[in-house]
């Protein structure tokens, strides 16, 4: 089965917590602070696997976890930091944050690794927070959390040509003329379900390597039938080949049916729309009546595209439109044709920014909510007077008796940090 979209849920380590402990040594406070660091939490990056060409294995599993950093220990003992979590992708995905869409890497070259998740953190231990008049601190930093996101991830084929049309216009036909691509090839709708790759050999000048986009319908802008999973195959393309049948086999008009695959690929994509396309109408070999190619000449003519007159099933006029497209890849450069969401390219993720915290007012409570003041409660013993002493200071430095002050505050009244709840004093 070709998987080529899929959602995973995707966290980073925690960091390890700082060890309370104290040594055993004689004329020191307490025995002297020795707690020791906790170990990083592990990140997670993303790298490109050659020998996969599928998203199929994230059917199954849908949550990845980094390790988390070790705990701290005594005797200044430092807790071991996690090994990274590496998640192997075909070339071609597309990482996107499930929350916002925002597309955060993009994974088009060959053993490309890119890091996505930071791993939180690990606590200092109480050795750290020893003072001239604070000896012996009976506490420590918790480790931060490791980052945590809901992913989408999209396989969009590398290819420098894109087959386009409607349902059984002749693509899949035309793929295993010229390459050795073996698509399955049947006289019905929906004969492809599945994007096929072919690699045009040098015979035609430069090897490139061909899609085969099952066929669009009206509609596939607006997930009508498979759509959207064929449409996004066909962002990467430098060169879009359009097939059309001539023969009037299905009934339809062919400048009507090119009307409303353009029309289908301006809804999805306006830079899609407007990239090379070249007409190629097919099946001659059974045309009866020159009036539909006639009437899509002069389409091509209005639009100034090139128009290519062949039958896949004979090979007739293959080589001329084949020498065409060779020569018009050579002078379009191979873009980048995804746009990533970071001016950072060499950490293609970058950590949120966010409030430091927020005041709001529950009654006559103040309360105090947000990352920053979690992460300074996991740190602090509210039982530990020396560690109270410790709290005020940092809430003190991040600005919270300002903001406070500012959201109206007064001597007696109640703040609440977390689950903790202090009475204010000017």
């Amino acid at each position: 089965m070709f998987t080529d979209y899929v959602k995973i849920h995707v966290s980073a380590g925690k960091g390890g917590n700082g060890a309370i402990s104290f040594r055993r040594e004689k004329y020191v406070a307490a025995g002297g602070p020795d707690g020791g660091d906790g170990g990083r939490g592990g990140d997670v990056y993303f790298k490109v696997d050659n020998d996969t060409n599928t998203l199929i294995d994230f059917r199954y599993k849908k949550k990845f976890k980094a390790e988390n950093g070790e705990n701290g220990q005594g005797a200044r003992k430092y807790g071991k930091s996690a090994e990274d979590l590496y998640i192997s992708v075909p070339i071609g995905t597309i990482i996107k944050d499930a929350s916002t869409n925002e597309v955060l890497a993009d994974l088009s070259e060959k053993e490309q690794t890119v890091l996505i998740l930071k791993g939180g953190r690990g606590g200092l231990g109480n050795s750290h927070f020893a003072t001239p008049t604070r000896q012996a601190p009976r506490f420590a930093e918790d480790g931060e959390k490791g980052e945590e996101k809901e992913l989408i991830l999209e396989l969009k084929l590398l290819a420098d040509v894109g087959l386009i049309g409607f349902p059984n216009v002749g693509k899949s036909t035309f793929l295993s003329t010229v390459t050795s691509a073996n698509p399955k090839i049947a006289n019905y709708h929906f004969t492809t379900i599945d994007p096929n790759l072919g690699v045009i050999k040098s015979k035609y000048g430069d090897s490139f390597v061909i899609a085969d986009i099952p066929g669009i319908i009206e509609g596939a802008s607006d997930g009508v039938g498979l759509g959207i999973q064929f449409l996004r195959h066909i962002e990467r393309t430098r060169v879009l080949l359009h097939f059309i049948d001539v023969s009037g086999s299905e009934g339809r008009n062919p400048v009507d049916d090119y009307k409303t695959i353009n029309n289908e690929l301006k809804q999805y994509s306006e830079k899609l729309s407007k990239r090379i396309q070249i007409i190629v109408a097919n099946k001659t070999d059974i045309l009866q009546d020159n009036t539909n190619f006639a009437e899509l000449e002069k389409l091509a003519k209005k639009n100034k595209q090139q128009l290519f007159k062949i039958s896949a099933a004979t090979g007739e006029g293959i080589d001329e439109l084949m020498t065409y497209v060779s020569e018009t890849l050579k002078t379009l450069p191979k873009e980048n044709l995804i746009e990533i969401n970071s001016n950072d390219t060499k950490k293609i993720y970058t950590l949120e920014t966010k409030k430091k915290f927020t005041v709001t007012r529950e009654g006559k409570i103040f309360v105090v909510q947000g990352e920053d003041i979690e992460n300074i409660m996991r740190r602090v013993n509210v039982a530990d007077y020396e560690s109270l002493f410790y709290l005020h200071r940092k809430l003190d430095e991040i600005g919270l008796n300002k903001a406070l002050k500012k959201a109206g505050v007064k001597d007696g009244d109640t703040v609440r940090l977390i689950d903790y709840e202090m009475t204010w004093e000017d």
